[in-house]
């Protein structure tokens, strides 16, 4: 971390784990800021403006699911979650309302730190392969801007979140193509297949992106459903290329 130290917002209700982590979190190069329930996670993010949010669910005066909601209404900073919870549906519901990713409590501060660097690597990493060199792309009314990293349908600019826009640059860059699910989960969070299981993470983000680009989510013409392996984008003809 050169010139610019990224600063992470830690929340949760336990100083214990609030402790653990800064300290950690401090001791690999990271700027930690910390808030103990979810109102205080807020006025603490609009002060301090952080690179990341590890957010526990389980808090007083408004949740983690409530403070979410309230962060991805005006920033598209990432998130990851902290559950406790057993139910994978109850872990979903962080996905659903915009968090990046999650980690079960009880959890290896050093798991955490990998997720955390996966996330913060894998956003401000740029130029897939397969992209063109203008690093613009265009399929039907949705333009795609690779470099500045931002999506518009027609003139609307698409507010997407950096995992989200990171898994459409992986599925554009090999249009056509389909992905596994495990495949998914190595190139954009990080994670190795026999590590980690939970490939609900790919479907909800995969859900996510559909219900911002899609003109009709249930019946997708841009991110396809490939059958028994994973997902795809509709091949992209390249100008002057027969199709």
């Amino acid at each position: 971390m050169e010139n610019h130290k990224e600063k992470i917002l830690v929340v949760d209700d336990e100083a214990s784990i609030r402790r653990i982590l800064e300290t950690r979190l401090s001791m690999i190069g990271y700027d930690v800021v910390t808030a103990a329930d979810g109102e205080e996670a807020l006025e603490t993010f609009r002060k301090t403006n952080p690179d990341l949010v590890v957010l526990d669910v389980m808090m007083p005066k408004l949740d983690g699911y409530g403070v979410c909601q309230e962060l991805r209404k005006e920033s598209d900073i990432p998130i990851i979650m902290l559950t406790a919870l057993g139910d994978v549906a109850d872990r979903i519901t962080g996905l659903e309302l915009g968090a990046d990713d999650y980690v079960v409590k009880p959890f290896s501060p050093k798991e955490l730190e990998a997720r955390i660097r996966s996330v913060l690597r894998r956003i401000d990493k740029n130029g897939a392969s397969g992209i063109p060199s203008s690093g613009v792309i265009q399929v039907s009314n949705i333009r795609i801007d690779t470099n500045k990293r931002q999506v518009y349908k027609g003139d609307e600019r698409i507010r997407l979140t950096g995992m989200e826009f990171s898994l459409l640059e992986l599925l554009v860059s090999r249009s056509g193509e389909p992905f596994s699910r495990s495949e998914i989960l190595q190139e954009v969070w990080g994670y190795t297949p026999e590590r980690h299981v939970d490939t609900r993470v790919v479907d909800v983000h995969i859900s996510r992106l559909r219900a911002k680009l899609e003109d009709d989510p249930s019946n997708p013409e841009l991110i396809l459903t490939a059958r028994g392996t994973g997902y795809l984008f509709q091949r992209i003809i390249e100008p002057g290329e027969v199709g």
